[in-house]
């Protein structure tokens, strides 16, 4: 069967030639449903061959108990060689079969945990930008590694438990027929034994609950600090952002005693009554031997199945401890899965023209096409957030919502709770929709960016700003992600970054391999290496968000002069304040409160315009300290 790797091609965006439907997201419920039916084969097979595996367990008490009877009691050397023969034989076929479950079990659990982080891969990619305003970062990993790795262990464990609930059929069956008493005790001892725990497993899954939830949240504040780990060491937050993160993961360690305290009663409560009922098994089996109602051979199977049972047994209790554990991550898995996109395209998309002029209403900013136009602001906020708009990204103006709150609120609070943080998730959703569904306020050529398809959108206007990522891979994939240049022309662009020492510095050169988010790089090398991306993927319009901020002026000097060049005659926006850029413009654009106030040359408005002295006054007096 073709199902490792599996093949994942959930949220369909049009690429895929055979989409796989989209997850069950109505409830946690129907969500593992969803999850377990795509390998329904592969667990009914895991099961058969778990059942074959326990046969040793499930008929060898009875063949010795018939051996002891005829054989030994009996005095029959034939009968005891042929049981025994017998014996054999089943203990054989559960060898292989037990080799055999355990490969089969671990294919499936490997499918749900690979197949899991393949669509919170498929998520991220078909929400882009707009999961961060949605879902925290950290809930997102979290789906990806800790949840995906509880859903493998589901099937796992269902596999398990029907091959168990066969065996322990099978049992009852046998001693049915040998002591209806016995029997009766023996069927529905498994089903009290679990009744008995179920009381401890409501609040088990709410400390559970609480223990993922904190664990969510150090994991988003271990991926924040390692982001900005170097902006803290330059301003000397590293000790505060270390004691939060040392608080936090104290709160998320009680919170993994609490839950290991729970767990460990329901477990204890299964090993009591397991042992409860092997004393009964056995008391009640000893007075009817007494009595003359079984023979000792019958007496031996008691006992043996007596010891068997407590798998069975303490299996049912395993199956429902993860169950709940699976319920509490496919909530989780919910919250991100069940996320859409806004962006719905036109029924008939107008195609946009990258040598036109771009115009935004909201700030009044008109963008001459093939020249470079470089944009200032007092305030970086407002500048980036019209590039975001520049290139229909909604803007970064809402918190995250969690799947689920911090301290575990129980029945009617917890559930009013969850409500409300739906509520909060469709909120925001709606005024995503709401947004992208009217007219964006920009226009290229006088078409406006919600007329045209997102795609086109892309192809024409690219945004680099500060918050570019890399990801892990060769050097030549960071620059050419869609391998489409030739080897000059992935120099160039290259050069025209001044990134050459990282080609350098790899001892591979273009196949080096970078770590993710560049971790290897300096934080000066990381941003070239991003311009670099940017300028080889050479749109029609380019918007550069402070694309020099962490290198030294010298360099950025060379990249500004390199970048003007390279993109003579092509429309390029650059979002800075550095007179280094400046120097280069073809046209100036001085922003204040998110509005054009005053645009023109760089030394016109630094002669005739106050404002924009001031904006520029640090960064010119800084570059000349530096000169």
């Amino acid at each position: 069967m073709q199902d490792y790797p599996p093949r994942i091609a959930t949220f369909f965006t049009g690429t895929d030639d055979a989409p796989t439907p989209d997850p069950d997201t109505r409830s946690p419920a129907a969500f593992l449903r969803w999850v377990l039916g795509r390998q329904k084969a592969l667990i009914a097979l895991s099961s058969l061959c778990y059942a074959l595996w326990f046969l040793p367990m499930t008929l060898g008490p009875w063949i010795f108990g018939r051996a002891v009877d005829e054989g030994i009691v009996g005095g029959s050397e034939r009968a005891l060689a042929g049981w025994a023969a017998l014996l054999l034989l089943v203990v054989v076929i559960g060898g292989v079969f037990g080799i055999v479950s355990h490969t089969l079990v671990v294919r499936s659990w490997l499918v749900s945990l690979y197949g899991t982080l393949e669509m919170v891969t498929r998520k991220v990619a078909q929400m882009g930008h707009v999961l961060p305003r949605r879902s925290p970062t950290g809930e997102v990993l979290s789906v990806a590694s800790s949840d995906s790795d509880e859903f493998g262990a589901l099937t796992e464990i269902l596999a398990r438990t029907v091959g168990q609930l066969v065996s322990y059929l099978t049992v009852a069956f046998i001693v049915l027929t040998m002591s209806w008493q016995l029997g009766l005790l023996t069927l529905v001892a498994a089903p009290l034994l679990v009744g008995a725990a179920l009381p401890l497993l409501r609040p088990l899954h709410r400390r559970q609950q609480v223990e993922r939830s904190r664990t969510s949240e150090l994991t988003s504040l271990a991926t924040d600090i390692v982001a900005g780990l170097r902006i803290l060491r330059g301003i000397g937050g590293e000790q505060t952002f270390g004691a939060n993160y040392a608080r936090q993961s104290q709160s998320a360690r009680r919170a993994g005693i609490s839950a290991g305290i729970w767990q460990a009663a329901v477990e204890a409560v299964g090993v009591l009554f397991s042992g409860l009922f092997l004393v009964s098994l056995v008391w009640l089996g000893t007075r009817q031997v007494r009595e003359g109602a079984l023979s000792v051979g019958e007496l031996i199977t008691f006992l043996g199945y007596g010891l068997f049972m407590v798998g069975p047994i303490r299996t049912f209790f395993e199956f429902v401890q993860k169950g709940t554990r699976s319920l509490v991550s496919a909530r989780k898995a919910i919250a991100i899965f069940e996320q859409r996109p806004p962006w719905r395209d036109p029924a008939q998309p107008v195609a946009l023209d990258g040598s036109a002029a771009l115009h935004d209403s909201a700030s009044d900013l008109t963008v001459e096409p093939g020249r470079l136009t470089v944009v200032v602001s007092a305030v970086p906020e407002q500048s980036a957030a019209l590039a975001d708009r520049l290139g229909r990204y909604l803007p970064a103006d809402t918190e995250p919502v969690p799947a689920e709150g911090e301290e575990g609120a129980r029945g009617r609070a917890a559930r009013q709770a969850r409500a409300a943080r739906a509520l909060e998730r469709a909120r925001i959703a709606a005024l995503d929709e709401e947004r992208a569904g009217n007219d964006w306020g920009v226009t290229l050529g006088g078409v406006d960016l919600a007329r045209a398809g997102l795609d086109d959108v892309r192809r024409q206007v690219l945004v680099s700003d500060t918050g570019s990522q890399l990801f892990a891979g060769t050097l030549q994939d960071a620059v050419d992600p869609h391998g489409r240049l030739t080897r000059e022309q992935a120099e160039h662009a290259l050069r025209v970054a001044n990134a050459e020492d990282v080609y350098d510095a790899l001892p591979e050169g273009w196949q080096g391999e970078l770590d993710e988010r560049g971790r290897g790089l300096s934080g000066g090398q990381r941003q070239r290496v991003v311009l670099a991306r940017a300028v080889a993927a050479d749109p029609p319009v380019l918007v550069l968000v402070e694309p020099t901020s962490a290198v030294d002026a010298h360099t950025e000097a060379r990249i500004a002069e390199r970048v003007a060049v390279t993109r003579s005659g092509r429309t390029t926006v650059v979002m800075t304040v550095s007179p280094l850029w400046l120097h280069h413009a073809d046209h100036v654009v001085l922003l204040h409160d998110g509005t054009v106030v005053a645009e023109g040359a760089h030394a016109d408005l630094l002669a005739g315009n106050d404002d924009y002295r001031r904006v520029v006054a640090r960064a010119l007096d800084d570059e000349e300290v530096v000169r």
